[in-house]
C-alpha cells in the first residue's frame, strides 16, 4: 500500500506585503490539510493557521522538468504587516490517527526603494531547486532542467535534530559518511538534502542575526533577476550590504549583473558561502502571475545546450569559470570552487582542521578577537567545511597573495586558508563511470580550455578555503569565508567568528558617510 500523505507548493515564491500567494496541495484521498504559516527567525511567529480543503492529485510524469501543475487549494493574502522574511508553510493531514506532515514555503520580500533592514539575503533557492529531487531527475541525476513549481522532497525544508544532520564531517574520522548518510535513511529524507535547503545555512544565520538585534531583508536567488530594482540603490532607499549565506552554487547572469552593478556603485557584499556561482544558469518560462517557472543547466551536457555554439555563447550552462563562458566568478566574489573543493566530507580532508589558518590577524575584521598569526579559526565548530572555495595565490616572506591568473582582484587579501581539494575518482562518494572524467579532471579540461594531461588536471590539485577580502574601485567592500559552512560556526556560538560577524555586519552595514 502506498504511503499516505500530504504534498504541496506555493507559487508565487515570493511576494511583496499586499500581494498573494496561491497554495496548492495534494491530499491523500481528498483529506482536509491542516495548514500553518509561520515566519521563521529567531522566533517562530504564526501569522496565519485554517483547515483547507483539498484533492488528491498524482504526481505527473516530468514533474521535475515540467512542474506538478497542481490547482490551487487556497489563496493566502499577504498582509502588508507581514515583515520580510522565509515564512513556512507546514502541512499535515490525519491518516486513521496518525499524523503525516510536510512542508512549502514562500518569502516575503521588501518593496523595491522602501527597505526595512540595511542588508539583504538573498536565500540560495536555486541551488535548492537544482538538488531537489521531487518528480524526476534534479540537476545531479542526468536533469538539464529543473521546475520550481513542485513539493520540495523530505530534507530540504525541514530536518529533525540528530546525529549526522550536517553533511560536514563532525567525527575525528568517517570517510565514508556513515553518520549523514544513516541519519537520512532513518528521517526517509531526499539522498541530496545533506547538500541544499533552507535549515542547513540560512535557518542558522538569520536566528543569529536577529537574536544578535540585526535586520535582514529576505529575498529568493531569482528575485535578484525579476526585481533588480531591489539593489539599483545603495545606502538611503536601498541597502549597503547584499549577503550570500550557505550553499549558493546556481546564478543566473541577470543574477550576477544585479550585484555586480550594486558593488559597483559602492555597496558592500558578504559572501559567508562557499561553491558560489560555480554554474550559470538560465531562467525561463515566465508565467502569468510574473516569475520564471523552470531552471535550466545543462553543466556536463554543455553541447546539448541550445546556446553551445551560438553568439549566446556567453550563456552557456556550463562553470561561469569555463573557458567558453569567461566569467569566472573570482570577479565578483573574489574566489571560486575551481580553486577549492571539499573539506572534511568523505574522503576528503576527513581529518582537516575545520577552521582557517590565519595569516594576517592585524586586519579590522578581527578586532576583539585575540586571534593571531598561525591561529585556527572555527575549528572547534567546524565553520569550514564541505564545499569550499579558494583562488590561484603564491607565497611572498611567508605571506600568501594572489597570483590573478584566474581572474581573482590583485588586492585581495588573503586572511585565512585551509586545503580542500576536488574529488578525484579514487575519492568520489559517487565515483564517475570510467568513460567519464573525475571532477578534477572535468575542472582542469573546462577552466583551462584543454584536456585532462597530468600536468593541467595538478593545477586543481590542492584546492584551499579561503577566507579573504578587497576593496572594488567603487569602494564597496566584498569578504568571502570561502566555505559554505560558516554559519555553524554562528549556530554553536564560536565567539570568534561571531565577533568576525558583528565586526563585518557593523561596519558594512552602516549607512554610507
Amino acid at each position: 500500500m502506498p504511503f499516505e500523505t500530504v504534498t504541496g507548493y506555493c507559487w508565487p515564491q515570493s511576494a511583496v506585503g499586499g500581494g498573494t500567494v496561491g497554495l496548492h496541495l495534494s491530499s491523500a484521498a481528498g483529506r482536509p490539510v491542516s495548514v500553518e504559516v509561520a515566519r521563521c527567525g529567531w522566533r517562530r511567529d504564526v501569522v496565519w493557521a485554517d483547515t483547507v480543503p483539498a484533492d488528491f492529485h498524482p504526481t505527473p510524469h516530468g514533474a521535475a522538468q515540467d512542474g506538478c501543475g497542481w490547482p490551487v487549494a487556497v489563496v493566502l493574502d499577504v498582509d502588508r504587516s507581514w515583515r520580510s522574511g522565509y515564512y513556512e508553510v507546514v502541512l499535515e493531514i490525519d491518516v486513521d490517527g496518525k499524523r503525516r506532515r510536510s512542508h512549502a514555503f514562500f518569502v516575503v520580500r521588501p518593496q523595491i526603494g522602501a527597505p526595512t533592514a540595511p542588508m539583504l539575503l538573498a536565500l540560495t533557492t536555486n541551488t535548492w531547486n537544482a538538488y531537489n529531487d521531487f518528480g524526476g531527475n534534479n540537476l545531479y541525476t542526468g536533469g538539464t532542467s529543473v521546475s520550481f513549481q513542485r513539493p520540495m522532497s523530505p530534507g530540504y525544508l525541514y530536518k529533525p535534530p540528530g546525529e549526522g544532520r550536517r553533511v560536514t564531517n563532525q567525527a575525528d574520522y568517517d570517510p565514508q559518511m556513515t553518520a549523514h548518510r544513516g541519519y537520512v535513511a532513518a528521517n526517509h529524507l531526499s539522498p541530496y538534502a545533506g547538500s541544499a535547503g533552507w535549515p542547513d545555512w540560512e535557518l542558522p544565520f538569520l536566528q543569529w542575526a536577529e537574536r544578535e538585534g540585526y535586520a535582514v531583508d529576505v529575498v529568493l536567488n531569482a528575485d535578484l533577476e525579476e526585481h533588480p530594482g531591489l539593489l539599483a540603490t545603495v545606502g538611503e532607499g536601498g541597502y549597503s550590504l547584499y549577503l550570500s549565506v550557505g550553499h549558493d552554487e546556481y546564478w543566473s547572469g541577470h543574477m550576477r549583473d544585479t550585484v555586480e552593478g550594486f558593488i559597483a556603485q559602492g555597496g558592500n557584499a558578504a559572501f559567508f558561502s562557499g561553491n558560489t556561482s560555480l554554474w550559470q544558469v538560465r531562467l525561463e518560462d515566465h508565467t502569468p502571475e510574473g516569475p520564471a517557472a523552470t531552471m535550466v543547466g545543462y553543466k556536463g551536457f554543455y553541447k546539448s545546450d541550445p546556446v553551445y555554439g551560438t553568439e549566446r555563447i556567453g550563456e552557456l550552462t556550463s562553470f561561469w569559470s569555463d573557458k567558453e563562458v569567461d566569467r569566472p566568478e573570482n570577479r565578483m566574489t573574489g574566489v571560486s570552487f575551481t580553486r577549492g573543493g571539499y573539506h572534511r566530507i568523505g574522503k576528503r580532508a576527513t581529518r582537516g582542521a575545520g577552521g582557517y589558518t590565519i595569516h594576517r590577524p592585524d586586519h579590522w575584521m578581527f578586532e576583539g578577537t585575540g586571534i593571531d598569526y598561525g591561529d585556527v579559526l572555527g575549528g572547534a565548530s567546524r565553520t569550514v567545511g564541505y564545499e569550499c572555495d579558494g583562488c590561484d595565490f603564491t607565497y611572498r616572506d611567508g605571506l600568501p597573495y594572489p597570483t590573478g591568473s584566474d581572474s581573482t582582484p590583485l588586492d585581495f587579501e588573503i586572511l585565512g586558508t585551509v586545503p580542500a581539494p576536488h574529488f578525484t575518482r579514487t575519492t568520489a562518494g559517487r565515483p564517475p563511470p570510467p568513460d567519464q572524467p573525475s571532477e578534477l579532471e572535468y575542472i582542469a579540461a573546462r577552466v583551462t580550455g584543454g584536456g585532462r594531461e597530468p600536468a593541467d588536471v595538478e593545477r586543481f590539485a590542492h584546492g584551499h578555503a579561503v577566507l579573504g577580502t578587497y576593496t572594488a574601485p567603487s569602494g564597496g567592500v566584498v569578504v568571502t569565508s570561502g566555505s559554505t559552512d560558516w554559519a555553524h560556526g554562528l549556530a554553536g556560538r564560536d565567539e570568534p567568528v561571531e565577533q568576525i560577524t558583528r565586526n563585518l555586519l557593523n561596519r558594512l552595514a552602516a549607512p554610507p558617510t
